[in-house]
């Protein structure tokens, strides 16, 4: 059922007298979701060794982690950006170290996110007119070959990872061009990471990971990834499953309130699509973008928790869903914070936990979501 805005602030005024934030009770996400045979986890950030501030420095915000989570992701630790940041010959291991530490320590499975970041705005510095030779093809291959193998051998307790991430482009669902590409061929550096992949990292479950989604305006992007998920089947790359970022809510625009508009018709065609193509499916990046919603905590938790129920239910009703991922559990955390600002500047509530560590409408959505999906 597609609930409209007005549905969704009627539902919360209601619950705009229940009083403050209550401490969580009873089994965690993580309990309920491993009674399905779900993993829940979530995105975490890290400093570098030492420091003494930040997300992941935050004690409340570590017991809130362990408790909660059976899976934890390094949310930007492990992009080329951070593990290559210094040239070709370098690899940076500190900061993803430190987070696979904290897992372990807490019998925590930890996932990979991403081996390939394809897109060109998202590699560093020094790709830009990088020289790969008289044979940049064979240089290229060895490049991505020599980084999956890397990575994959330094965590081979990853359970999963997103070996590309966000290819399409959504503007016409075209494969995106970079400086691997330019080099080998758009479906060679793909194809390659996959099968480097697969070697490298054999029980892991492999992802092509993006940010396709049920609103309105993504018409073409969806088309362009079941293009792309066509093609690998074809060619036989080994794929197993279709990460589906889920930053759902309001359209990322300036001037955009309310929430987008979910097709939900097309939406269902879409994951019946890929299912039907034998992919499994995971929720990688999930959050709510309140961008647009009233002030007013009561009405506005409330609204997100209704929408958030609706999507997890249908993601979840599907037995091929095996893992569930928030893209971060403390408002003041999230990457949202500093991206679309409310029109009243006022911060966002995109996550699971409040600025004071209390659980959220949204938490109790997700624990009811899980309660109510079908065993894997």
């Amino acid at each position: 059922m597609t609930l409209s805005r007005r549905d969704l602030l009627a539902a919360g005024a209601a619950s705009a007298l229940a009083g403050p934030a209550f401490a969580a009770q009873g089994p965690s996400l993580r309990e309920l979701a491993q009674a399905k045979g779900i993993l829940f986890g979530s995105a975490v950030p890290a400093g570098p060794r030492g420091a003494t501030t930040g997300p992941f420095e935050d004690a409340r915000h570590r017991e809130i982690l362990a408790r909660e989570c059976g899976v934890l992701v390094p949310e930007n630790e492990l992009k080329w950006y951070v593990v290559r940041a210094r040239g070709p010959q370098y690899f940076d291991f500190e900061r993803a170290d430190r987070i696979a530490e904290f897992a372990k320590a807490n019998n925590q499975a930890l996932r990979g996110h991403t081996l390939i970041w394809h897109h060109p705005q998202w590699f560093p510095g020094w790709v830009k007119g990088y020289d790969f030779g008289p044979k940049p093809a064979e240089a290229a291959a060895k490049m991505v070959t020599q980084h999956i193998q890397t990575l994959c051998q330094r965590y081979p307790q990853m359970v999963s990872w997103d070996v590309i991430n966000e290819t399409v482009d959504p503007a016409d669902g075209s494969i995106r061009s970079t400086f691997l590409s330019d080099a080998m061929g758009k479906e060679q550096v793909l194809d390659l990471a996959f099968h480097v992949a697969r070697d490298a990292a054999p029980k892991a479950r492999l992802v092509y990971n993006d940010y396709m989604s049920q609103e309105v305006g993504n018409e073409k992007h969806r088309y362009g990834v079941l293009k792309l998920l066509e093609g690998f089947k074809k060619r036989g790359t080994p794929v197993d499953a279709l990460g589906i970022q889920s930053h759902i809510g309001a359209e990322n625009a300036d001037s955009f309130t309310g929430f987008g508009k979910p097709q939900e018709k097309e939406w269902t065609a879409f994951l019946n699509d890929v299912t039907g193509m034998g992919y499994d499916l995971l929720v990688t990046e999930f959050d709510v973008h309140d961008k647009g919603l009233p002030y007013d905590f009561g009405p506005r938790d409330a609204a997100v928790a209704a929408y958030a129920k609706a999507f997890l239910d249908q993601m979840l009703s599907y037995r091929q869903t095996k893992e569930v991922l928030a893209w971060g559990m403390i408002d003041k955390y999230s990457w949202l914070q500093g991206q679309w600002l409310r029109e009243d500047k006022k911060p966002k509530r995109p996550t699971l936990y409040d600025d004071n560590y209390q659980p959220k409408p949204l938490r109790e959505a997700m624990a009811a979501a899980l309660k109510a999906a079908p065993a894997r």
